[in-house]
């Protein structure tokens, strides 16, 4: 340990772990990286059970991506296992293709539909808003009321606590509508699992001679100005102000595991649950994510929660409007810079991540020379 960091970052997941490995690799930066978790990757972070089968102990974490820059950056750490996610819906005593396809369509209603038919048929479905403006809207003008309620009212209000007419468009914008077959749930060009996972791409990030790690540190207890000349914090934004103008609001999650005497449990890597009379949302088995081959196998069960470490930021008017007084404060930090889901207060994907960490790190480079 050193007396003194060009640079304390506060959490070790993709955002934080990305900047240290630039600053310390362009500019021979010294680094002290820290994490209130035992363990670096945030909440991709992976282990290995005792019959020796991998899980992601936050829930399943699939890397898509349409840039190449990200793919290339990554690839220094990593290689990688193709993998497309497919993901099952429930409705019923049926399980069928989500996003809606073709199969979806023609399984739940009986109908044998081409994919000219299936886009006839949700047309004549869809309904028509001034301003789509919500998520509610995004799903009915894209399939109508029947399908919204079937497949996205009940998880959405599970997964986010809020009705989707209180969630931005966005939120479930992400999620697209196909009239054909094609049941991957992400299309982006590249889909692929590290190799021997997340966590251990995260460390060959942070093996650098500059980097110190330091796991199980709660940032709150170190004397910050003594430690570094800069800060990089990645965690709530709120809570590195001590809540001074409330609480922003976050999800979390809890999850169950449970192991099963059989080579699988379910005909897909996801099961989505979207009725509300069922309190979890998916369930998830990792076998199918890292191509491994056992006699048994592992699945979680995800119950969305108020409380708990935060993972996802709610994208609706309210958070938004608490956010701008954080982010304002922010602006006039000069030796501090937020970074990651939590830090900018944003619903990322983990290549969203990444690409938002590397040009931070450029712009933090460009700033010490400048």
């Amino acid at each position: 340990m050193r007396e003194l960091y060009d640079y304390l970052i506060v959490g070790a997941g993709l955002a934080g772990s990305t900047i240290a490995e630039r600053l310390a690799s362009t500019r021979g930066a010294s680094v002290l990286i820290v994490d209130r978790r035992e363990h670096v990757a945030g909440n991709a972070h992976d282990d290995v059970a005792i019959d020796g089968i991998r899980y992601h102990r936050y829930g399943p974490h699939i890397f898509h991506t349409n840039s190449q820059a990200v793919v290339a950056y990554l690839s220094l750490f990593t290689t990688w296992r193709p993998y497309e996610h497919r993901v099952l819906a429930r409705v019923g005593e049926r399980l069928v293709p989500i996003p809606i396809n073709r199969t979806t369509i023609n399984s739940l209603y009986g109908c044998d539909l081409d994919e000219a038919g299936v886009a006839r048929f949700l047309a004549a479905r869809a309904e028509h808003f001034p301003r789509i403006e919500t998520s509610e809207q995004t799903i009915r003008a894209r399939v109508g009321k029947e399908l919204y309620e079937t497949f996205f009212r009940g998880y959405t209000r599970k997964q986010w606590g809020l009705d989707p007419a209180r969630l931005d468009a966005a939120v479930c914008g992400r999620i697209p509508t196909r009239t054909n077959d094609d049941d991957r749930y992400f299309s982006d060009r590249f889909q692929a699992i590290p190799t021997d996972g997340y966590t251990a791409m995260v460390r060959r990030m942070l093996d650098r001679p500059s980097i110190d790690v330091a796991l199980g540190i709660d940032f709150q207890t170190l004397s910050r100005e003594k430690i570094a000349r800069r800060i990089i914090f990645t965690g709530p934004i709120d809570e590195y102000y001590d809540f001074r103008y409330g609480r922003l609001p976050y999800r979390s999650l809890r999850f169950t595991f449970e192991t099963y005497d059989r080579p699988l449990y379910q005909s897909a890597a996801c099961v989505n649950e979207p009725g509300e009379h069922v309190p979890y949302t998916r369930t998830t088995e990792y076998k199918y994510l890292t191509g491994q081959s056992a006699s048994n196998t592992l699945v979680s069960r995800e119950y969305p929660s108020a409380e708990g470490d935060p993972f996802y930021p709610i994208p609706c008017a309210e958070s938004r409007a608490l956010y701008r007084r954080y982010e304002a404060l922010a602006k006039a930090e000069s030796h501090v810079t937020f970074a990651g889901r939590l830090g900018q207060y944003k619903y990322f994907n983990m290549d969203q991540v990444v690409a938002s960490a590397l040009a931070k790190a450029d712009s933090l480079a460009i700033e010490a020379v400048a």
